[in-house]
């Protein structure tokens, strides 16, 4: 049985939609974590905010519940860590970097773990929450994954990262996007 890391990182198209060697990669894994965090399984629309942090480092926010146990704690989801077992698209993201950090918030109470790729690098400790309940998972991918020179595609608008299944919440096409990359201009 192949592990769930290496089926992702030998078919990633998959998962986002392109091959390894695309150039498009890093904007698909992009693309597929913010469409995650907007579509909620019941089929309403979350709110959430994304920020580009570097050519392959990128932020998504989102006020998605995570799965609790009896006591309202996190649920172990993948890999025995805070990406939550409906997050499958963070997960397969997780497969494709190099650290990952996870943030999962409820009733005001925050939950902070790092992944080096899938594997937790230890056990998931309390923080401070931002939110009273939501998701914050920063991506850092892995450069020789994804190939020299590659970079998430610049003045990216919302509406891309959206797609064109929603058109009709006008809405919610919109959300904070906050490139920080040098030169980049601020969208929302």
């Amino acid at each position: 049985m192949v592990a769930f890391e290496d089926h992702v990182r030998a078919r990633p198209a998959m998962y986002f939609g392109v091959g390894r060697h695309s150039p498009e990669l890093p904007t698909e894994v992009l693309q597929r974590v913010v469409w995650d965090a907007l579509h909620h399984g019941d089929g309403t629309h979350g709110r959430i905010s994304v920020e580009i942090t570097a050519d392959l480092g990128f932020t998504v926010e989102d006020n998605r519940r995570h799965s609790v146990d009896e006591q309202g704690r996190p649920l172990p989801g993948f890999f025995d860590s805070l990406l939550d077992k409906e997050r499958r698209v963070p997960a397969a993201a997780a497969a494709l970097s190099v650290r990952t950090v996870v943030e999962v918030w409820l009733d005001g109470r925050g939950y902070r773990q790092e992944l080096a790729g899938t594997t937790p690098t230890g056990a998931w400790e309390e923080c401070t929450a931002s939110e009273p309940y939501g998701t914050r998972v920063t991506f850092w991918l892995d450069p020789s994954y994804c190939g020299a020179g590659e970079a998430i595609a610049w003045a990216l608008r919302p509406e891309e990262l959206h797609g064109e299944s929603c058109a009709a919440h006008p809405s919610i096409t919109t959300f904070p996007m906050h490139d920080l990359r040098s030169g980049a201009e601020e969208l929302s």
